[in-house]
């Protein structure tokens, strides 16, 4: 079985990643930015599994790296790391908050560089896996959205590391979903897939054979346009 920290774990994507992943026998270590909601998370998991979690800001390299010694110490390893934090602001490029703006881009962009950077050394002991959780809208653009132009960052980095880690053993899977259905939305769109898709595609990947490298994967809802 797998030992998997997840960030951002406490809702939506997230959320179902850890539980999906502690139904299937995995052992899980989640991180959140509020204590409170972290602590009821978890206490909704304890049933499912071996869970715990620590309080973490994706977009903060110093408490991203002592998230990732925390779920060594409590998993005893960590075999897969998924960098799933991430949200977007409100506005377009002429009306945003461009404070809300810095903090999407530290968690969106400069995250999952940090989680790979403290995470690699455990991956490349264990030959593990390194997820991204990207967004269809890292291939196409919403007009004035910069959360689009951090999906599209996500989008290269993947590659990028990818090729970085060609010969280790370890495999870089970027998981592209469509929209889901999560409570982020202010207007839902027709076409929505639960959350629970995208854990079922991450775990699909994720217990591949070692000689098969699943990188790349979009998951929409069937009638999604975009």
């Amino acid at each position: 079985m797998l030992r998997l920290l997840v960030t951002g774990g406490t809702s939506g994507i997230g959320a179902a990643l850890v539980r999906e992943s502690l139904r299937a026998g995995h052992s899980v270590f989640a991180t959140g930015r509020d204590p409170v909601k972290l602590a009821a998370f978890l206490e909704t998991c304890s049933g499912l599994g071996h869970v715990g979690g620590v309080v973490a800001d994706a977009g903060d390299w110093e408490q991203t790296r002592d998230a990732v010694s925390a779920a060594h110490e409590f998993l005893g390893g960590i075999d897969v790391a998924v960098a799933n934090a991430g949200f977007s602001a409100a506005g377009d490029l002429s009306d945003g908050d461009p404070d809300q703006w810095r903090h999407m881009v530290l968690t969106n962009v400069y995250g999952p560089a940090i989680l790979a950077k403290a995470a690699l050394p455990q991956l490349l002991e264990n030959r593990g896996h390194m997820v991204l959780i990207g967004s269809t809208a890292g291939r196409k653009v919403y007009p004035g959205n910069l959360y689009t132009a951090t999906k599209w960052a996500v989008t290269g980095y993947a590659e990028s590391l990818r090729q970085q880690l060609v010969g280790t053993g370890v495999r870089v899977l970027h998981i592209a979903p469509g929209h889901v259905d999560t409570p982020l939305w202010k207007e839902a769109p027709d076409a929505l897939i639960p959350p629970e898709s995208v854990a079922g595609t991450m775990l699909w990947a994720l217990t591949q054979p070692p000689g098969v490298d699943v990188s790349e994967v979009m998951v929409r809802a069937t009638g999604q346009a975009f």
